[in-house]
C-alpha cells in the first residue's frame, strides 16, 4: 500500500512538470547586465524550483522594450516586465499591462505604501539619483545639492543625459518650484554649465568617469556607487542636506494578452517575499520594498534604502509619476539644446 502511495505521488510530480514544461516558459523582459543575471539567479531559479516553469528573458532598454511591446500590444512576446515606474506609466496608457490581481500577490500585503504604484504595478526595489564623489579628488566636504555651484567644482561633475528629471527636479525645488513647475529651475542649470565636465548615457559610463577621475563629481544611480565602493573606489554617497536624493522605483506588471497571467502573478509574488527581497538587497544593493526584507548593516541608514514610513517619506523624494513620464521628452530636448551643447 506504501510503495502504491509512493509511486502515485512520484507520478504526479512527475506529470505537474511535464504538464509546466509543455506550456512553455515563463517569459521576464527587464535590463542586461547585472540586473538580469541578478532577477534570473535570485527570482528565476527560485520561482523554477517552486512551479517546475523554466523562465525566460527579454532584456534591452527601457524605451526600446517599450517600443517592442507597443508594436505586440494584444499579442505580448513577454509576461512580465520590469521597468522604471514613471515608463510603466506609459505601458498603462497604451494598454500595454493588465490591472494586477492583488488577491494573488499574498506578499504585496508586506510591502510599503510607496512601492504600489497603481493597480498595474508595483515596485520590486528602490534606490536615489543623489551625489556621489571622490574625496581624494575634492577638496571641500559636498553635503547639499547647493554645493554643485560652487566654484570650486568647475570642470568636475558628469550628469545623466539620458534622463536629466533629477538634476532638472532639484533645480527647481531650490527655486521653490517642482517638477510640474521645472521652468522654474532653467536659469539655475544655465548657470551650472562651467562646473560640467561630462554627460553619460549609461552606467558603464558613469562608473569609468568615476574610476578614471574625469568626472570625480556625479548625479549617480545610489546602486552604482555602492558597487564602486565593493570594488575599492572610495566614493562617498550624500545624503543631501537640503532636498532628498531622487527616487526611482523599478516595478512589476503583467503583460496585457499574456497567456500566463497566473504564473506572472506568481512570479511577482515571490519577488516580493521577504526572502527574496532580503536577497534581491545583498545582490544590487538596491533597497527593498517589502518592509520585513533584511538588509546588510553598511546598507543601513543609507541613501536609497528605505526601512520604515518615515524614512520613505523623509530621506528621499518621490516625484510624480504620471507627469514626469509626459515631460520627460520635453525635459530631454531643452536639455540637450541649452546644457549639453556648448
Amino acid at each position: 500500500m506504501l510503495a502504491r502511495l509512493i509511486a502515485l505521488v512520484i507520478v504526479t510530480l512527475l506529470a505537474s512538470a511535464a504538464v509546466a514544461h509543455a506550456q512553455g516558459p515563463l517569459v521576464v523582459s527587464t535590463w542586461g547586465g547585472n540586473w538580469k543575471d541578478t532577477v534570473e539567479r535570485v527570482v528565476g531559479k527560485a520561482f523554477t524550483a517552486k512551479t517546475g516553469v523554466p523562465v525566460e528573458f527579454e532584456v534591452g532598454g527601457t524605451i526600446d522594450r517599450l517600443a517592442k511591446a507597443r508594436v505586440t500590444k494584444g499579442s505580448p512576446l513577454v509576461d512580465v516586465t520590469l521597468t522604471t515606474t514613471h515608463v510603466g506609466r506609459l505601458y498603462i496608457s497604451d494598454g500595454l499591462f493588465a490591472p494586477l490581481d492583488m488577491g494573488k500577490l499574498p506578499n504585496a500585503k508586506q510591502i510599503a505604501r510607496e512601492a504600489i504604484r497603481s493597480e498595474h504595478h508595483v515596485g520590486t526595489w528602490a534606490y536615489v539619483y543623489t551625489i556621489v564623489y571622490r574625496p581624494d579628488l575634492v577638496k571641500d566636504e559636498i553635503t547639499r545639492w547647493a554645493d554643485l555651484w560652487k566654484p570650486g567644482l568647475k570642470g568636475k561633475i558628469a550628469l545623466p543625459d539620458f534622463d536629466p528629471s533629477h538634476i532638472i527636479t532639484i533645480a527647481a525645488l531650490m527655486e521653490g518650484g517642482n517638477e510640474l513647475s521645472w521652468v522654474k529651475g532653467q536659469e539655475r542649470l544655465r548657470q551650472l554649465k562651467p562646473n560640467i565636465a561630462a554627460f553619460f548615457s549609461t552606467d558603464a559610463q558613469s562608473q569609468d568617469l568615476m574610476k578614471t577621475g574625469q568626472a570625480p563629481v556625479q548625479v549617480m544611480l545610489s546602486v552604482n556607487a555602492y558597487h564602486l565602493q565593493e570594488q575599492g573606489i572610495g566614493v562617498r554617497v550624500v545624503q543631501p542636506r537640503d532636498f532628498p536624493g531622487i527616487v526611482g522605483i523599478d516595478t512589476m506588471a503583467v503583460m496585457a494578452g499574456s497567456k500566463k497571467s497566473d504564473l506572472a502573478h506568481q512570479f511577482i509574488d515571490l519577488a516580493l517575499s521577504k526572502d527574496i527581497q532580503t536577497e534581491l538587497v545583498k545582490s544590487l544593493r538596491a533597497g527593498p520594498t517589502n518592509t520585513g526584507a533584511t538588509v546588510p548593516a553598511p546598507l543601513r541608514g543609507q541613501p536609497g534604502i528605505f526601512l520604515t514610513a518615515s524614512e520613505w517619506k523623509e530621506r528621499g523624494y518621490i516625484m510624480n509619476d504620471e507627469a514626469r513620464a509626459k515631460t520627460l521628452p520635453a525635459w530631454r530636448e531643452w536639455f540637450t539644446a541649452t546644457i549639453v551643447k556648448k
